[in-house]
C-alpha cells in the first residue's frame, strides 16, 4: 500500500510549495488539499464500523485522490477558513454549513491515527496564545521581557512609571475588513498619557522595552534549528514595518542553554516545528543577551535566506514517516 504525504493548506502558499517541492525532489507522494474547497472540487466518503475501526474512505480533488489510511504523516499549513467558503449564504445556514464541514471533514482530516502531524491543528491552538507561551519561556528559564495585560488604565499608567520606555503589541494580527483587505498593527512605543478608559473595552498588552541591537528569528523543525539575526534600517522598533528588501540577514549560533529550552518549549506542547522571535541586547554569544518575545506554531520561514534547507528539514521528517510505512517499521495505524 502506497503510504503519501497530505498537505493541508490554501492553493497559494508560498511556503508550502518549497516543501512539497523538496519531497517531490525526493519522490514522495504527496496530495495537497484545501479543505475549505468541500463542493465539487473536493468530495469524500469516509466509513467506520465494527469491521473498520478507524477511519478509512477516500479523499478527491481534481487532479488526486488519496485513502486517509495511506497517510503516513501530514503537513497542516493554513487552510482557507470554511467561513470564507460559505460566506455568499444567510448567517443561520453559513454557520451551520462551517460547523457541519468542520466537524465532519475536519474531524476525520484532524484525528488519522499513527500519523504525525506537522504541526497538529489542535497544538497549534494550544500554542497560540502569547500569555501561554510567555510563561512557559520563563518556566524553561528564557528570559521574558516584563510585561503587563490589562484593560485597565491606571494598571497600565502604573506599568509605565515602573518601566519607563513601554510597547503596545497585539495579541493577534488584524483581521480581513468587510472589503477583503488587511493590515497590520505594528509594535508601537506608547506614553502613558495617552492611556484612558477606552482600554477597558479590552485586553492590551504592555512589554518594557527592550534596548536590543537586533532580532533573531529562529526556526525549529524537529531537532534541527535554523537562526538568522535580522537588523532593521535605522534600528526598527518591530522589523516587519518597512521595506523587508531593506533588512540585513546573517547566520547567528543559539547559546546551547536556549536551544535546549526551545527544544523543551515545542515537546511540552506537543508541536514538531516553530517559528521563535528574540529581541537581542550585545552581540548575542551570552544566553543573557536573548529576551524570548514569541512563538508562532505556524510560522512563515519561506522568505529566509536560509528557506532551502529548512524545506529540506520539513521533507526529511515528513519523508521518514513515509519510508517507515513503506518498510512496516511505523506506527502501528490500524488492525
Amino acid at each position: 500500500m502506497t503510504s503519501t504525504v497530505l498537505v493541508v493548506t490554501a492553493l497559494e502558499d508560498f511556503t508550502a510549495d518549497r516543501v512539497i517541492g523538496a519531497l517531490n525532489e525526493r519522490e514522495v507522494p504527496v496530495v495537497r488539499v484545501d479543505p475549505a474547497d468541500i463542493g465539487p472540487e473536493l468530495a469524500f466518503g469516509f466509513r467506520i464500523g465494527p469491521d473498520t475501526p478507524v477511519w478509512c474512505g477516500r479523499l478527491r480533488t481534481p487532479s488526486r485522490e488519496v485513502e486517509v489510511r495511506e497517510v503516513a504523516a501530514v503537513y497542516y499549513r493554513r487552510p482557507t477558513p470554511y467561513t470564507t467558503r460559505f460566506q455568499h449564504l444567510p448567517r443561520q445556514l453559513r454557520d451551520f454549513t462551517v460547523a457541519e464541514a468542520r466537524h465532519g471533514l475536519g474531524g476525520v482530516l484532524n484525528g488519522l491515527r499513527g500519523v504525525l502531524y506537522v504541526n497538529h491543528p489542535h497544538a497549534v491552538t494550544r500554542a497560540d496564545f502569547k500569555p501561554a507561551q510567555l510563561q512557559r519561556f520563563a518556566e524553561l528559564g528564557l528570559r521574558v521581557p516584563p510585561t503587563l495585560v490589562t484593560n485597565d488604565a491606571e494598571a497600565a499608567m502604573k506599568f509605565a512609571a515602573d518601566h519607563g520606555r513601554v510597547v503596545y503589541k497585539t495579541f493577534r494580527g488584524l483581521p480581513r475588513s468587510d472589503d477583503g483587505h488587511t493590515g497590520a498593527i505594528w509594535t508601537q512605543r506608547v506614553e502613558p498619557d495617552t492611556f484612558d478608559d477606552t482600554l477597558t473595552m479590552t485586553a492590551h498588552m504592555f512589554q518594557a522595552e527592550i534596548p536590543k541591537s537586533g532580532d533573531a528569528r529562529i526556526t525549529v523543525v524537529g531537532r534541527r534549528i535554523f537562526a538568522q539575526r535580522i537588523t532593521g534600517p535605522g534600528g526598527a522598533l518591530d522589523w516587519r514595518r518597512g521595506d523587508w528588501d531593506e533588512l540585513v540577514h546573517a547566520p547567528i549560533v543559539v547559546p546551547a542553554a536556549i536551544e535546549a529550552a526551545l527544544y523543551k518549549y515545542l515537546d511540552s506542547l506537543g508541536l514538531v516545528f516553530g517559528c521563535f522571535d528574540f529581541a537581542l541586547i550585545g552581540d548575542g554569544e551570552d544566553p543573557e543577551d536573548w529576551w524570548a518575545i514569541e512563538c508562532n506554531p505556524n510560522g512563515q520561514w519561506g522568505w529566509l535566506p536560509d528557506a532551502a534547507d529548512i524545506a529540506e528539514a520539513f521533507a526529511d521528517i515528513l519523508s521518514i514517516e513515509v519510508r517507515k510505512e513503506a518498510t512496516g517499521h511505523g506506527v502501528a495505524r490500524r488492525p
